[in-house]
């Protein structure tokens, strides 16, 4: 699928086409400015009181961005284009979907006090713009070398407001490599109206974003399942063009680069949170259609509800887990995925595996199980030793050499209850008292 198509699969029907004020005059705008429904819908000014996003950047891996429109000049980085002709990424003057993506997470409007154009939700927020290739088949539309590049160029956000079917080997390495550098990545859920999961909005460690109307309900044509965790406005959004100035859009892009704003915003404020614990204020504070807050677990079609900044960035909500909402992508092949999974974690050790085995454990350990093996064999051989020289009479030097048990000095109850159980209890935790070690404890699979 070539990534032109991918993103029309995300970024939605232009609803009212794009929209032709290349040469508008001011009230046009400003009529712009008004259009902005879901920036309102989010009490900007109260937002911008607690954080603009300031000194966050976030990757827009998509089509290429133009830093020369006038609601985003001096927002873009030069970023850099994966596509064939290379450079940086941030004079497109094609295909707006990247444009509009940034100005709806950073653009800063023009004019007097800034009143027309687009405003971003996050608008001291840098860009990080990056192009993928737009060629069809192979490898070329991989995001392996667009997240790196992110990761590499100090993205603490990555907004990825595209979709694909799968996402092949390196692409799944490159998430991990960016979840365990602490980069917060949104993916939008596609928007098919279906639940057949696509990535990378789908993917372990991702965030994935549905789309909201203006009525409040979920989009019809906003893909779910279990692993959407937010949704935000993206119906009817007015955002900057590339050659045309403006644009009008319904999808889960738009939704998803609102909800990587709201990130860039609590990252600004808090910039000692890790990535989950940014998503954990995000979905603490979300509300869903139903007007329900707080809920346990995310429901399919909204997941833990719309996202409001304001009480994200004001509310008093405790850190905690470092994963927050988002389920971890597996160590490796043989290692289950749960909630709450530290990305950084082997969760092959010992005691984590599903199915762990003596093959799973360290040297060290396999080491220590041999020598208690010697050992005891060690005792055995001698209480029998023993118990013949007891019978046949004490050994020359007389009678009790080595103690009245023999060379242990330790009765032979003593010894085969002792000394497993010394082992056990110290280099096992959770074997049976007094037996030899066993294979470390295993846990229920999704455990």
């Amino acid at each position: 699928m070539g990534f032109t198509r991918t993103l029309r699969a995300v970024g939605g029907v232009a609803a009212a086409g794009v929209l032709l004020f290349t040469a508008a005059p001011a009230a046009s705008a400003d009529y712009i400015r008004d259009g902005q429904w879901a920036l309102d819908a989010f009490n900007p000014q109260k937002v911008w009181k607690e954080s603009t996003g300031k000194n966050v950047t976030v990757a827009v891996i998509d089509s290429g961005v133009n830093g020369d429109h006038v609601d985003l000049k001096g927002n873009v980085l030069p970023g850099k284009s994966f596509a064939d002709e290379g450079g940086t990424a941030d004079h497109e003057s094609g295909d707006d979907h990247g444009t509009a993506m940034a100005a709806l997470i950073a653009g800063h409007g023009h004019g007097p006090h800034h009143a027309d154009g687009i405003m971003g939700l996050a608008p001291d927020a840098k860009i990080l713009p990056i192009k993928t290739n737009d060629k069809i088949g192979g490898n070329a539309n991989s995001i392996d070398g667009p997240l790196r590049y992110a990761v590499d160029h100090g993205a603490k956000v990555i907004n990825m407001s595209f979709v694909t079917p799968r996402l092949d080997e390196g692409e799944k390495e490159a998430i991990s490599y960016a979840i365990k550098k602490d980069v917060l990545l949104v993916g939008g859920s596609g928007n098919e109206g279906s639940s057949k999961p696509l990535y990378p909005a789908a993917a372990p460690g991702v965030l994935g974003v549905g789309a909201v109307g203006k009525d409040g309900t979920v989009l019809g044509l906003s893909n779910y399942g279990p692993h959407i965790r937010l949704i935000a406005p993206g119906e009817k959004i007015y955002s900057a063009g590339t050659s045309l100035k403006y644009r009008q859009a319904s999808g889960t892009s738009d939704s998803t680069a609102y909800v990587s704003a709201a990130a860039a915003l609590v990252r600004s404020k808090f910039p000692k949170l890790t990535a989950g614990q940014v998503a954990n204020r995000l979905t603490k504070t979300a509300i869903t259609p139903e007007g329900k807050t707080g809920i346990t677990s995310p429901d399919p079609k909204y997941g833990y509800g719309v996202i409001r900044p304001y009480r994200a960035l004001s509310e008093d909500i405790p850190a905690g887990a470092k994963n927050g909402p988002l389920t971890m992508p597996k160590e490796d092949s043989r290692s289950p995925a749960g909630a709450g999974t530290d990305a950084g974690a082997d969760t092959d050790a010992p005691g984590h595996g599903a199915s762990a085995g003596v093959g799973s454990l360290s040297p060290l350990v396999v080491i220590g199980i041999a020598f208690g093996v010697v050992v005891v064999l060690g005792v055995v051989v001698g209480v029998v030793v023993a118990q013949k020289k007891r019978r046949k009479g004490p050994p020359p030097g007389g009678p009790g050499f080595g103690g009245p048990y023999g060379w242990s000095g330790v009765p032979p109850q003593q010894q085969f209850g002792a000394y497993p159980q010394q082992f056990g209890s110290s280099q096992q935790p959770g074997s049976n008292p007094g037996a030899y070690p066993s294979a470390p404890p295993t846990r229920p699979p999704g455990q």
